[in-house]
């Protein structure tokens, strides 16, 4: 299969991907595009969903695109191989096209299906690049993903859990305790702010005891 951008190398150690991560773009779907496949830019995704629905592969699956960068999740710390990218054209300050989200929900069920991913493993770069990612950001309908099984939502469970431990096992890689809880808020409680509180830790509690990432 030739795909356009060149991109790419091999997952290293020969390993299958087992992650998904989404992300923005930031820039127009042309513009992106256009950096995805310059050789020059040095970044890649897999694919491509304009704001119309339009779904383009960039890099073949079997290989490591260059998308996530530095970080981590589940104890996993070169994400590129282990990942597959998908790059929405958004600028971050508003919600997703429903055509692009359509797109997206036929994709994900596609690559899940294809690489026997679980829901859980379907994270947002924000969640594995903590501190320095923040797409796909507050817009993104996580829940709706989730209804669909493509994505996890927590219910409320113990609010006496420690949060440390509970974001440890769903998978957050270690950071300062306000990095972490940054990152959990922007994809699940995008409107809280301040301290750390109650609903924090019964959310990250419930999400460590359905979804761990081990």
């Amino acid at each position: 299969m030739s795909l356009p951008s060149p991109n790419f190398g091999d997952r290293r150690g020969g390993v299958a991907p087992s992650l998904v991560v989404i992300h923005y773009t930031a820039i127009s779907c042309d513009a992106a595009r256009a950096r995805l496949c310059d050789p020059a830019a040095e970044v890649s995704a897999h694919w491509l969903i304009s704001e119309t629905g339009t779904a383009e592969a960039l890099v073949d699956e079997r290989h490591r695109a260059w998308h996530a960068g530095a970080g981590g999740w589940a104890g996993l710390d070169d994400i590129n191989s282990h990942s597959i990218g998908i790059e929405l054209a958004n600028d971050g300050s508003q919600p997703f096209a429903e055509p692009q989200m359509v797109a997206l929900e036929t994709l994900l069920a596609a690559i899940m299906a294809r690489w026997a991913i679980p829901a859980q493993r379907v994270i947002g770069h924000s969640d594995m690049a903590l501190a320095r990612k923040s797409d796909p950001g507050p817009h993104f309908d996580w829940h709706r993903l989730a209804r669909q099984g493509l994505a996890v939502w927590p219910e409320p469970g113990r609010a006496d859990a420690p949060l440390a431990e509970s974001l440890t096992a769903f998978g957050y890689p270690e950071a300062p305790p306000d990095v972490r809880l940054a990152a959990f808020r922007l994809r699940f409680r995008p409107w809280a702010n301040g301290p750390e509180d109650a609903a924090d830790r019964a959310l990250a509690a419930d999400l460590a005891a359905r979804f761990p990432a081990a």
